[in-house]
């Protein structure tokens, strides 16, 4: 598969595995869930009637008073008394194993490429981290927002995309399928689509 290299006359060499999949939606949807679930802390707490302190003695006789029974002052009815149905700590993190992690990426790649929302670009090197300088190149490969994807860190690159609100970096080692997913538009360099074809075989 050939794709058209932007700012360059020539073509990049697309594996088909990789941008040739067909769209599982189901998939995607699962690993997108799975993936946003497992960022959640799940630290949520609150104290049962066995966790408030105090509590122990019976406030008033059984019989006798005229008042409701009550056989503990820290019910979930009275005032400082424990929650009835209390928050607990828990893991919120689904099980997605390597084949449909990678599958999804496979899926959301096609996908993008099908939609004409990747943009390759031979290299994205800059001469000092300079936003200016970084939005130039940008504005040639026709590029509005959304993801830049790169090979590897690179601090120019970094430093001169963290004022631009609607541009982020990743590296291709470690990109996610949220950001993918979530980009209006990427753009791939050629090393980072190397570094992506060796990463999802």
């Amino acid at each position: 598969m050939q794709a058209k290299v932007h700012g360059s006359s020539g073509s990049l060499e697309l594996t088909d595995s990789l941008f040739g999949a067909k769209f599982n939606e189901p998939l995607v949807h699962q690993v997108v869930a799975a993936y946003l679930a497992a960022g959640r802390s799940g630290t949520k707490a609150q104290k049962r009637r066995s966790d408030v302190r105090g509590g122990g003695i019976k406030p008033w006789r059984q019989k006798g008073t005229g008042r409701a029974r009550a056989g503990t002052s820290r019910s979930p009815i009275w005032v400082g008394g424990g929650r009835a149905f209390a928050a607990a700590p828990r893991n919120f993190s689904q099980k997605v194993n390597r084949k449909m992690y990678r599958g999804a990426l496979r899926s959301i790649l096609s996908e993008l490429l099908r939609q004409q929302r990747i943009l390759f670009a031979e290299q994205l090197a800059l001469d000092a981290p300079k936003t200016k300088e970084l939005v130039g190149k940008l504005r040639e490969l026709g590029f509005a927002g959304g993801l830049l994807v790169v090979e590897a860190f690179d601090e120019k690159i970094w430093l001169a995309a963290r004022n631009l609100p609607h541009v982020s970096v990743a590296e291709a080692g470690s990109v996610d399928p949220v950001s993918l997913v979530a980009a209006e538009q990427i753009v791939l360099t050629a090393a980072a689509a190397k570094v992506l074809e060796e990463r999802i075989k």
